[in-house]
């Protein structure tokens, strides 16, 4: 069968750019290997049920009984189900409403640079001038933890979010972003919370000011860090897990309900057989592109998770926005992208965007810091959450901002006002000398950019 267009993924960039297509008249056909996946992982696993469960945990009640809150948890990750199954309908629904595209389950790979196999309840051969590879990204596994992934009492983020009872003891393996979001998720809702991670610095890649008020602020929540863990084994006792580690030729074990390895995403080309299509991958097996997002085969593109970015939902989205244009002879390239912002949503949320002072000075820039600590804004007086910091970093020779990390209430919000001025070339006294209303959070610019 012949097509125009043949997107491998119903994420983010693949579902709007099959939209898009189809209503120019493009005749597309659009793979899926898993009908829970439709609209993709932000939607299904990713994004949407983990702030759906972040927006519960700060509901939860403390001082509530363990069944309460095994209870309350459990119609929390129902009503996380429930979301879900919404937003996947609605994504199948908008796309099947288009003529011109037809929607195939199964699993996808090439047979040649022109020609996909769809196995599905029959094996479906599909030709195409233009592909689009959309497959996402998945849990990654080090090698050291292969052994036990499949132990009932391991899980990815992904499985963990299914699970409708109350770990009462979790581990998280990792102390990255996505290990800190479940533990303080984990922990508001009443579980008892150890992450342990190989390396030795808690958030290496943060400054040191804002990396241990972040620490302080989830070791006051009961979550337990510990450094410098070599995984050796698991045993089983009874309905827990034991892990056992090692640690300066200490061991140490975990007595725990549930494990959850958070050790980052890794791009999802397994099972494309790239190497049929002469598709280059690098060593992590991302599929590499150029600024247009091609492959080395100019008829075949890569967006999303999968091309190496950085995986966020919204990349996508703008990755949707740079192939859309190389199809409508446009010129707009990953190049010309600025400013890329992000939002941990521990409590509270931590947000970051452009370059903090350790990544400003090592890059040579003359620079001007301002902070300003959380209980110096009256609105997180009123909303009583207090903890965390503002960060500023200015250029000193021409006013710019290079960077801003807020750790503080709504500042997911706050970091796309920061986010747009840095994009524009603002000079920081803009946003200072702003007129905001009372009470906010964003009316902090006033003090925090009084430099």
């Amino acid at each position: 069968m012949n097509y125009e267009i043949v997107i491998i993924g119903f994420g983010k960039g693949g579902k709007t750019l099959a939209a898009k297509l189809a209503a120019q008249g493009k005749k597309i056909a659009l793979i899926e290997e898993d009908e829970k996946m439709y609209g993709g992982t932000c939607i299904n696993v990713g994004c949407i049920p983990s702030k759906s469960l972040v927006k519960s945990s700060l509901l939860a009640q403390k001082e509530a009984s363990w069944n309460e809150k095994q209870e309350f948890y459990r119609k929390a990750i129902l009503e996380e189900k429930e979301l879900t199954a919404k937003l996947r309908q609605k994504n199948y629904e908008k796309l099947k409403s288009f003529e011109n595209i037809n929607l195939y389950l199964g699993k996808a790979s090439f047979v040649d640079e022109k020609t996909i196999k769809i196995q599905g309840k029959e094996e479906i051969t599909l030709n195409a001038d233009t592909i689009f590879i959309n497959t996402g990204s998945k849990a990654f596994i080090p090698e050291e933890f292969q052994s036990i992934k499949n132990n009932a009492r391991v899980f990815t983020s992904k499985e963990l979010m299914s699970l409708e009872k109350l770990p009462q003891k979790l581990l998280i393996i990792g102390g990255g972003h996505i290990a800190l979001e479940f533990a303080s998720m984990y922990s508001a809702f009443g579980s008892k919370v150890v992450v342990v991670q190989r390396g030795e610095q808690f958030l290496p890649d943060e400054d040191k000011d804002l990396a241990e008020c972040i620490f302080e602020s989830l070791k006051s929540k009961g979550i337990d860090f510990q450094f410098k863990m070599k995984f050796e084994k698991i045993e089983e006792s009874g309905d827990k897990s034991i892990l056992y580690f090692q640690k300066e030729n200490q061991s140490f074990s975990f007595e725990c309900d549930a494990v959850l390895i958070a050790t980052g995403r890794t791009p999802n080309t397994q099972n494309l057989h790239c190497e049929k299509a002469g598709i280059d991958l690098d060593k992590k097996g991302a599929v590499i592109v150029n600024e247009k997002l091609q492959t080395n085969k100019k008829h075949i593109y890569a967006l999303g998770d999968v091309n190496g970015g950085l995986q966020f939902t919204y990349i996508s989205l703008d990755d949707f926005r740079v192939v859309y244009a190389q199809m409508n002879q446009k010129n707009y390239t990953t190049s010309q992208r600025k400013n890329i912002p992000f939002s941990t949503f521990i409590s509270p949320c931590y947000s970051k965007v452009g370059l903090n002072e350790t990544k400003a000075l090592a890059q040579g820039y003359e620079i001007k810091i301002a902070k300003l600590p959380a209980m110096a804004i009256p609105k997180a007086q009123v909303l009583q959450k207090t903890q965390g910091l503002l960060k500023i970093i200015i250029n000193a020779k021409n006013d710019e901002i290079l960077g801003a990390m807020l750790f503080c209430e709504e500042s997911y919000e706050m970091i796309n006002l920061i986010k747009l001025a840095m994009d524009c070339g603002v000079k920081y006294q803009i946003l200072r000398d702003q007129i905001y209303t009372h009470p906010t959070m964003s009316e902090s610019f006033n003090d925090l950019f009084d430099v």
